[in-house]
């Protein structure tokens, strides 16, 4: 959300929030990944939430989905860490040359 922020000043928030209740809703915070249709399923699995989330319905007896859950999931979080870092510096040296870093400040 911060990068959008960053790169599309104010008039991005509403689209990043959206973006963020979308997430949730495919992650399967509310139910399980498994009542999903597959062709949505398979955009669950690009968001490392989705498997810490099958690790925890473990213990409530769902059955996995996914294998090698927590394994998954930490090495997705890993590399879009890495990811963010890299677009957040280019959006922040963005934010600055362009002058929306002052203009947000306001």
């Amino acid at each position: 959300m911060c990068i959008l922020v960053l790169v599309f000043g104010n008039r991005a928030e509403v689209a990043a929030w959206s973006l963020v209740s979308l997430m949730l809703l495919l992650c399967g915070v509310y139910y399980p990944v498994s009542v999903l249709p597959v062709w949505v399923r398979g955009l669950a699995e690009i968001i490392p939430l989705t498997y810490f989330l099958e690790y925890f319905r473990l213990f409530y007896g769902f059955p996995p989905i996914f294998s090698h859950v927590l394994l998954k999931g930490y090495v997705m979080v890993t590399a879009y860490l890495v990811i963010e870092v890299f677009a957040m510096k280019a959006a922040l040296h963005r934010a600055k040359r362009t002058g929306l870093l002052l203009k947000l400040s306001e």
